[in-house]
């Protein structure tokens, strides 16, 4: 269970961010909402500080926003909430997923389908990651390879920079993508944490939230209710019916770190061993051949990306072979200019 004086805080905190959201919002039927969120929150808050009386400890003193949640006012003002919306959901914010999807009319079963739109596009953003990264590792390990090339032929000093490129560039994406993940895991294991000490606390006003952000997406408030009373009858049902709507979080699909920095990691390193094999293997024209291949792979990456740009395949690849073709040319001119001053 939280700490009720932490707890009372973070409340209070929401009540004051709830009210900016709506300050932002007025003449729109949202302001309603936030304001009543506002409201629902310091009602919470005061079931906080009755438990801190109970314990016997002092109340504390008024509430006054600190720096951080003063920026986070200021920026919400400034860029509009549905700018700010990841912020403000980190900060317990609820409501946050009318700005970031549809507004479905929800029934228990709704969930489901939630779910299933969730997972379709956690697997469209997978092979998005997967292109780029391949095409990370192509554009900046050939050019690295082209840049030693131009500065010195010799085969094994640009199989040794090549590899060192590979393995860094790999480790180093693999890293980032762990800390990444993990990062944003951690804090939707801790927002969906305090989801659950809330509804433990007080579920009637979890219901009565729930039902705010359904009647605000169109749904009839005697029918939202029924429909929030309805979930709250299953403890583990509302918790992650809670987690969707009010935090706009999947608690099913809140993606592993080492999966993560595994896919990374194969993704970067199958781009960058591309323009590395000719040299691998001894080829005679070994420098041609990588050109060749790195041209080959900058195509095809390129006629990728067209699924998710909707742009012609074709221009697509053409575009990705003269964005990488340039970035080689001038590492291979830079190399070549390099090793004569040097020498």
């Amino acid at each position: 269970m939280s700490d009720p004086f932490e707890s009372w805080r973070e409340e209070k905190r929401s009540a004051w961010l709830y009210r900016v959201v709506a300050e932002c919002e007025r003449g729109t039927p949202r302001a309603a909402l936030f304001d009543e969120l506002a409201q629902a929150a310091d009602d919470q808050a005061e079931i906080w500080l009755a438990a801190i009386a109970q314990r016997g400890d002092p109340a504390p003193a008024p509430f006054q926003p600190d720096l951080r949640t003063r920026v986070v006012a200021g920026l919400t003002r400034l860029f509009k909430p549905s700018a700010m919306r990841s912020v403000l959901a980190a900060m317990k914010v609820r409501g946050m997923v009318l700005y970031t999807q549809a507004s479905p009319h929800p029934t228990p079963t709704h969930r489901d389908d939630i779910g299933k739109r969730h997972r379709s596009g956690a697997a469209g953003n997978a092979l998005r990651a997967g292109v780029f990264g391949v095409n990370d590792g192509l554009v900046s390990n050939a050019a690295l390879i082209f840049g030693v090339a131009g500065a010195s032929p010799e085969p094994s000093i640009i199989v040794l920079t090549g590899v060192a490129g590979l393995l860094a560039g790999a480790f180093s994406m693999a890293a980032g993508e762990y800390v990444s993940v993990r990062s944003q895991r951690e804090m939707f294991e801790y927002q969906i944490g305090l989801e659950r000490d809330e509804l433990e606390k007080y579920p009637d006003e979890e219901a009565a939230e729930l039902a705010l952000i359904y009647a605000a997406k169109g749904i009839h408030p005697d029918e939202a209710r029924r429909v929030a009373d309805k979930l709250m009858e299953d403890p583990e049902r509302a918790l992650d019916t809670l987690a969707r709507e009010e935090l706009g979080l999947n608690p099913d699909d809140l993606g592993s770190p080492w999966v993560a920095a595994l896919s990374s990691f194969s993704a970067f390193t199958a781009g960058a061993a591309l323009p590395l094999l000719p040299f691998l293997f001894g080829h005679d024209h070994a420098l041609v051949a990588s050109i060749s291949l790195t041209g080959l792979g900058l195509f095809a990456v390129g006629a990728s990306m067209s699924l998710f740009t909707g742009r012609h395949a074709v221009l697509s690849g053409v575009r990705m072979l003269a964005i990488g073709g340039a970035a080689g040319l001038a590492t291979w001119f830079i190399g070549a200019w390099l090793g004569v001053s040097l020498a």
